[in-house]
């Protein structure tokens, strides 16, 4: 379930509501391609746009579709007992795994946020990935946090932020990591211009944004990284450095959307007010971008 490369895809919604059809062209488009699992409702999925009955419904949908592929899917929010609830839709709609950041308003502390996946995990019955994402849930793990969620049981995986730039102090940086977990449970690299460095530093798995969109190009890089062909998968992974600059400098959740509008994928308007789209000079900019990544 962990391992290579999981897809999270754009849920097209804007203020007349879910584009289900759309969602449901991109979840086959992901299945066509082969990828190695789904992560439906992530942060690209405007998971936190939508309410509860929304979120089950785009579940429903992404698992209907997947054919057989393993969903994975957010059930982050604010308070636990809305996070316990989400957990139980998520097992009752069929998904494969849910993936759990630790979301709040008040700044937590490590034994509040221990708490939270240790209430969650006694209600699940299906793995559980713990998504460290200090950008926006504002908390910072620490490896010996990790490493006591991680003996919890279901816990499967870590969707790590990002890792340094140098090779090798991305291997240090992995190596450091894995010592404070059990054997059993793998670390995937997020954040898309980080994940070749961090699969070539020994990553198990890539939680990708852009592959939501163009997997093949993204199941590309991954499998080079896998069978050892580290410098063919840079290489690659450098030809997506416009694509990733204009994640940082917009949010890899604008651009998606816009580059899901411009392949006609999508209609627009595709983001929840009170997100507005990328400007016209960006988007003009990323039409030329995607003339090189049309799958």
């Amino acid at each position: 379930m962990f391992h290579g490369l999981s897809a999270f895809p754009l849920t097209p919604v804007n203020e007349t509501g879910i584009d289900e059809k759309a969602f449901v062209a991109l979840i086959q488009r992901l299945v066509a391609a082969g990828v190695d699992s789904i992560g439906a409702l992530g942060s690209t999925g405007n998971y936190a746009y939508l309410n509860r009955e929304e979120r089950f419904r785009v579940l429903q949908l992404a698992v209907h579709s997947a054919d057989g592929i393993p969903v994975m899917t957010s059930i982050s929010a604010i308070r636990t007992l809305e996070v316990l609830r989400l957990a139980e839709d998520a097992q009752k709609a069929g998904a494969s795994a849910v993936l759990l950041a630790p979301i709040s308003y008040q700044a937590l502390t490590n034994e509040e946020v221990f708490s939270l996946y240790e209430q969650v995990t006694r209600s699940l019955s299906i793995p559980l990935c713990v998504y460290d994402n200090p950008g926006t849930s504002h908390f910072h793990f620490s490896d010996e946090l990790h490493g006591r969620i991680a003996e919890l049981p279901h816990v499967g995986s870590i969707k790590i932020p990002g890792v340094p730039t140098d090779r090798e102090a991305a291997k240090t940086r992995i190596k450091k990591l894995r010592e404070s977990i059990p054997p059993h449970v793998t670390i995937g690299v997020s954040g898309d211009s980080f994940a070749v460095t961090g699969l070539n530093a020994g990553c198990e798995a890539w939680y990708s944004v852009l592959a939501g969109l163009f997997p093949k190009a993204c199941l590309k890089i991954t499998r080079l990284a896998q069978d050892g062909f580290a410098d063919e998968a840079e290489r690659l992974s450098t030809l997506l450095e416009p694509i990733w600059t204009l994640f940082h400098q917009y949010g890899s959740l604008r651009v998606v959307s816009a580059a899901a509008e411009i392949s006609g994928l999508i209609s627009s308007p595709s983001l929840p007010l009170p997100l507005q789209p990328l400007n016209q000079s960006a988007r003009e900019h990323l039409k030329l971008i995607l003339k090189n990544l049309q799958e």
